[in-house]
């Protein structure tokens, strides 16, 4: 879909792009859209998703849905239909895809993608990256098997799931524990699955996410990547903090870049790929999974290249020029989670102490209610070093609160 003008959005002849999956990852990229002029219709499972605010047009169905997504994309005919989650209907995507709608990625590429069977038969079978050790179950008794070929500990998790909901660490091969892990994993799948994936735990020391990008140069797909964000969990599932440029060894980022540009190629299409890589302690450069749009890590973007992760994505949805971005300063960010339960309209509160550190910013999502471990802003930070940045990061997030009042 290469461009060279676009026209006011709204308007015959606009460019259209239409979002599946509408959180604040999509709220960054509907608001780059707008900026290069295009439309934005923002699509989610619940009403005022973050993305929603910004959008031209907003729509509430249940993207699991094959009929709900097609009548959608149908109605608006959109340039681009941009997968932002994993809860989308792979069928809709497939079948749209052949009647001529542009996907992002490709619709292959988010139905592997969203599946961790199938991703780690992608990365391990038909790339031969390196991946931890791994087995596949479809209950209890297959769980028991996977994990006695892998070894303990382990984890077990869900075949579609997103943002660590699932994931269980088996310390024990007890009938008992092994029956909870699986019954709890499959609890969180998305989708009616019952498969499972049982991996080796390792230990880390570092966990990079590598944004891989593709874009058309001309006509020809061209693969870039972006300098390596490093990142680290504190023992959660989820992402706690984020920091760009790297700071690990030039052999180690070499070859998380190599494995971030063959799964971008191996999936093909156009967009940007978070690459999720492990480095472990005994010095194992592993594939871990690869998100087919902005990641969530990559939120420091914003304050570190000149092109952010989004900026990026939607440059390369719409056909335009992607020269790669430089790092133009040191920066970090930490997310910021809530435990409260089903309150509407939290309160954020704590930003005039934050926003008085130097080189501080802070995005609240703006979501509508919370559930337990919903992450609902995050802290963005610049400093004269990643050590700087990231004490600003931490400071500040440290005053902000989640209130219910």
């Amino acid at each position: 879909m290469a461009r060279d003008c676009v026209q006011s959005p709204m308007f015959e002849g606009s460019v259209k792009l239409l979002l599946l999956g509408s959180g604040e990852l999509g709220k960054e990229v509907a608001i780059e859209a707008q900026r290069l002029g295009a439309e934005v219709i923002a699509v989610d499972r619940y009403d005022w998703a973050p993305a929603m605010h910004v959008a031209h047009r907003r729509y509430v169905i249940d993207m699991t849905n094959s009929r709900a997504v097609k009548s959608v994309v149908r109605r608006e005919n959109p340039d681009a239909v941009i997968p932002e989650i994993e809860a989308v209907s792979s069928e809709a995507l497939e079948e749209l895809e052949s009647e001529g709608y542009l996907v992002v990625p490709n619709a292959r590429a988010v139905k592997i993608s969203m599946n961790r069977l199938e991703l780690r038969k992608f990365a391990a079978g038909v790339l031969g990256l390196p991946t931890t050790k791994f087995g596949f179950a479809e209950n209890s008794e297959e769980v028991a098997e996977a994990c006695e070929k892998v070894g303990l500990p382990c984890l077990i998790k869900p075949e579609m799931s997103s943002s660590g909901h699932g994931h269980v660490k088996i310390t024990s091969l007890s009938k008992d524990s092994i029956a909870k892990a699986y019954s709890f994993a499959i609890s969180h799948s998305r989708g009616k699955s019952r498969r499972v994936i049982v991996e080796e735990f390792v230990d880390l020391t570092l966990e990079y996410t590598v944004l891989a990008y593709r874009y058309l140069d001309g006509s020809k797909p061209t693969t870039e990547v972006c300098e390596p964000i490093e990142q680290w969990r504190y023992g959660e599932y989820h992402y706690v903090e984020s920091w760009q440029p790297p700071l690990s060894s030039p052999t180690t980022l070499s070859k998380a870049v190599e494995i971030a540009k063959r799964v971008a190629e191996g999936l093909g299409g156009v967009g940007i790929f978070g690459v999720e890589v492990f480095l472990t302690k005994d010095g194992r450069v592993l594939f871990s999974e690869v998100a087919p749009r902005p990641h969530d890590t990559g939120l420091v973007t914003l304050v570190t290249q000149e092109l952010s992760e989004f900026a990026i994505h939607v440059r390369s949805v719409l056909g335009l020029p992607v020269p790669k971005p430089r790092i133009v300063s040191h920066g970090a960010s930490v997310a910021l989670y809530t435990d409260l339960d089903n309150v509407w309209s939290p309160k954020i509160c704590g930003l005039q102490e934050a926003l008085r550190i130097p080189g501080v910013d802070v995005r609240v999502f703006g979501k509508p209610h919370t559930y337990p471990g919903r992450r609902v802003a995050v802290v963005l930070a610049r400093g004269s070093s990643v050590e700087d940045a990231l004490s600003k990061a931490r400071r500040a997030a440290k005053t902000i609160s989640i209130r219910a009042e």
